[in-house]
């Protein structure tokens, strides 16, 4: 039995078309198109659709999902790790009502993330605002002002992050 090396295409009775992403002593470990990532033993029955050559120079499993981790990253909604000042650090919370209603407390990390997250998120609807082919420029101009004029309102939330350049910034005055 001959060994495939990785990036050999296969076709699995049971998982249906995938790439071998690492081999080990027993298995492949093989990404499938509907069924992700599975192992399966070295003399499974399976049809090779293409096979590369075990080399030493070969990418591994691990090089694949850190590429994959740095696509994610740079395509999704969620980016890099914002920082939360030190002194907010186990910090909580409490909203408490005018009334004698309960207090509502939740840790400050919580909430913070939450600000992070909206932050993102507006950070990708400007980028699909700007790379839009259905708006004008006039549109994409009177969309942004109103981004620049949420990051504005978000300005309040500056004193929680610990680096500046993660801060919001809305309309400078002149």
């Amino acid at each position: 039995m001959k060994l495939l090396g990785i990036g050999s295409r296969i076709e699995h009775p049971n998982y249906g078309k995938g790439v071998v992403t690492n081999v080990s002593s027993k298995h492949y470990w093989v990404t499938f198109l509907e069924n992700g990532l599975e192992t399966i033993a070295l003399d499974s029955d399976f049809e090779t659709i293409e096979a590369v050559e075990d080399e030493m120079d070969n990418v591994s499993f691990f090089d694949v999902e850190r590429s994959l981790v740095k696509i994610l990253e740079k395509w999704s909604d969620t980016h890099e790790k914002v920082a939360i000042a030190d002194k907010w650090k186990g910090g909580k919370l409490i909203l408490e009502p005018g009334d004698n209603l309960a207090n509502k407390e939740m840790p400050i990390e919580t909430f913070f993330h939450k600000i992070v997250m909206v932050r993102d998120r507006i950070r990708v609807m400007e980028q699909k605002i700007n790379s839009s082919k259905n708006l004008d420029d006039q549109e994409k101009v009177d969309l942004q002002q109103y981004i620049t004029r949420i990051y504005g309102s978000l300005t309040s939330f500056n004193v929680l992050f610990k680096n500046k350049s993660d801060q919001f910034i809305g309309e400078r005055s002149k």
